[in-house]
């Protein structure tokens, strides 16, 4: 019965060796594992205050650069205003464009105007009789005279050049 019970204990120590040895062999991986992971850990708390140094010295340049050349958070405030305020004029230079063309096309009336469209379609009308007349007499006046002999000059829409 004695060497049964140490036949058993001895299957069991056997056992218990073979979980100890298995066990030290995962004890070495987890070793090495958390070597790696304090090197990376250092690495990165390096590189971070690498950066954190890199964006100190960026900024000490910033001010220094804005001190020298007179510029600071107060010029580009004003800049802003600046460009806000030309975008506005240029909005407004539209708006009126817009209702001039409107004007000019009669889809609004111009209320200080007394004249109604009638008038003004008269009105049109007779400014361009005065420049096709104007027109056509500074025609005449050109054909009449003779061009200097270094230029050839078309003639009245007649296709012919004049020498």
């Amino acid at each position: 019965m004695a060497l049964e019970r140490k036949k058993g204990a001895q299957a069991q120590l056997q056992s218990l060796d073979e979980q100890k040895a298995q066990l030290q062999i995962e004890q070495d991986k987890l070793v090495v594992a958390e070597q790696r992971l304090t090197a990376k850990v250092e690495a990165f708390r390096t590189r971070k205050e690498t950066i954190k140094a890199q964006y100190t010295a960026a900024e000490a340049q910033t001010k220094i650069s804005e001190a020298v050349t007179g510029v600071s958070e107060d010029m580009a405030d004003v800049g802003l205003a600046i460009e806000r305020a030309e975008n506005k004029t240029e909005t407004m230079r539209a708006r009126a464009g817009a209702i001039d063309e409107l004007l000019e096309s009669g889809a609004l009336t111009d209320l200080t105007d007394n004249r109604d469209s009638i008038d003004r379609e008269l009105e049109q009308i007779s400014s361009k009789g005065e420049v096709d007349s104007e027109l056509e007499k500074m025609k005449a006046e050109l054909g009449a005279g003779s061009p200097p002999p270094d230029q050839i000059e078309s003639g009245g829409g007649d296709g012919e050049k004049k020498p």
